[in-house]
């Protein structure tokens, strides 16, 4: 490398936003590759995302614990084969405190706006902090803003209520009446969870959730041993669960008509005919879709949690919310003493509420009219050097998020390259890209068990499903090099004025036509 590429590199300037498993990973990588000027804002007081915001009692990784950690950071000690999320989060901070990314880490400073203008992208926070930079990577997340259901009267309620994602640890729970609103893995942990804790525990079902049995094990001491002493011992065990687990279900529910998924189909009927022995139960609680249909729930321990004497599933839609519990549309009242909503998350907000405004004026709200895309789920026309890992339209439900940022960053990294390197200033998917590949994914998509009739958070606004629509494989490939043609660029520059404007303009222009 030249000594004037090397001096691009080290002063080329980052704004990763969030500080979860995202953002921790662009930060350590940005740093490998010798970058030195990043800031990562972080709108709350810690890291950890997701593993921050859900403390909830039985929160847990339904994904195996050596497929979701880094692959350079392999964590010989977790404690079982699905990590609890308060181990999830002290491995994010340890990972984080090694690599040195807790000094980039601006926290506490929601960003509120972003602007492209002359080459770089203006950023404003809530504090009035501004700030300069040729290139922002989006690590916001998926799951962090919680969805609160329209209960009529849920302001009445005279006992606490919480979302899942805001727990409330000041209230107390044992010996009291609790009320869950919900049927999906989180609603499940927390049934699991508080039902020998709870006086009565009712849960409120919209929507029955196929299962199946989860491996919950414990690794003994001589396992965790094993795996500090031969590193590659556990790296063979997590190719292993990597390979077998986007191997199965993974890839499995992106084709509807697959022996596989017939298999998983029924091995969720059988599981639920011999773990649930009343048979009106047993009905209520089998869902009338498809398995796989929604994400697939894996519990061990719910349908044994649900049929406790003091637990309830109630299948009548909720009326209202009173002053002393939930009243259902045949006439019951439910009293409770709590009521947890377990009801989810806003899936398709990603970078928003952030005011983003690209090239010429061009809004993100605006290209996210209808809903929210991005070519190979990391770059959007007309947003130059914005880079989104676990963006719309990637994998998610069925895959280790963290190794899909590993790919999707090892890919951004490349088109970093790209203006670091000077071969060009700006670049960002082509409007044609763009649109010859969401034709593709709304093509696939129709081929997956999601588009098989039922309601989920995969869904869009047209019903059509939102994720990866192909194999976990053929992800690994898009992701190994970037085509450049399917990328816009801009001619390198040789500015490096530092910003002095007085102010960050605001406004959005028309999308430009393809």
């Amino acid at each position: 490398m030249q000594d004037g590429t090397a001096r691009r590199t080290r002063t080329t300037r980052f704004a990763v936003i969030g500080a979860g498993i995202s953002g921790i990973l662009a930060a350590i990588k940005l740093k490998e590759a010798g970058f030195e000027r990043i800031t990562v804002y972080e709108k709350a007081e810690c890291l950890g995302g997701t593993w921050r915001e859900n403390t909830y009692p039985g929160v847990a990784c339904d994904v195996p614990s050596h497929v979701y950690s880094y692959s350079f950071a392999p964590n010989p000690d977790w404690s079982q084969r699905f990590a609890p999320g308060p181990e999830i989060y002290n491995y994010l901070e340890d990972v984080a405190r090694r690599h040195g990314v807790l000094p980039l880490i601006r926290f506490g400073d929601e960003v509120i706006r972003l602007t492209f203008a002359d080459g770089r992208w203006e950023l404003l926070t809530a504090s009035g902090h501004r700030n300069e930079m040729e290139i922002v990577i989006g690590a916001t997340g998926v799951l962090h803003h919680p969805q609160i259901p329209e209960l009529k009267g849920l302001d009445r309620f005279e006992g606490s209520y919480f979302h899942s994602a805001r727990w409330d640890h000041d209230v107390p729970l044992n010996g009291k009446r609790i009320g869950i609103v919900g049927t999906g893995s989180t609603a499940v942990q927390i049934v699991s969870a508080l039902v020998e804790r709870a006086a009565q525990l009712t849960l409120f079902q919209r929507t029955a959730q196929w299962m199946l049995p989860l491996d919950e094990g414990p690794y003994s001491e001589e396992d965790r041993q094993r795996f500090r002493e031969q590193p590659e011992t556990l790296a063979e065990v997590r190719a292993e669960l990597s390979r077998r687990f986007a191997g199965g279900i993974s890839d499995a529910v992106v084709d509807a008509n697959s022996a596989l998924i017939e298999r998983i189909g029924q091995a969720c009927r059988e599981y639920l005919e011999r773990s649930v022995a009343d048979p009106d139960l047993r009905e209520r609680l089998r869902p009338s879709y498809r398995p796989g249909c929604k994400r697939l729930v894996f519990s061990s321990r719910f349908y044994e949690a649900i049929q406790r004497p003091n637990a309830a599933l109630v299948t009548d839609a909720i009326d209202c919310v009173e002053g002393r519990g939930i009243r259902t549309v045949d006439g019951r009242l439910h009293e409770l003493d709590v009521l947890v909503l377990a009801t989810g998350f806003r899936v398709d907000r990603f970078l928003r509420p952030i005011e983003v405004i690209g090239r010429d004026g061009v809004c993100l709200d605006e290209v996210w009219a209808k809903r929210p895309s991005a070519y190979l789920a990391v770059s959007v026309p007309h947003m130059p050097n914005l880079f989104l890992l676990n963006g719309p339209t990637g994998p998610v439900g069925n895959f280790s998020l963290i190794e899909v940022a590993e790919l999707q960053m090892a890919y951004v990294m490349q088109l970093i390259e790209e203006v670091a390197e000077g071969r060009c200033s700006e670049i960002n998917a082509s409007q044609a890209a763009a649109h010859r590949y969401d034709d593709e994914r709304i093509e696939a998509a129709r081929n997956t068990i999601w588009a098989t009739g039922c309601q989920s958070w995969y869904l869009d606004d047209r019903g059509i499903p939102v994720a990866w629509p192909w194999t976990f494989e053929r992800f690994r490939q898009a992701m190994s090099r970037p085509l450049l043609e399917d990328y816009e660029r801009v001619g390198p520059t040789s500015s490096t004025r530092p910003y002095g404007g007085t102010g960050i303009s605001s406004g959005c222009r028309s999308v430009p036509k393809p």
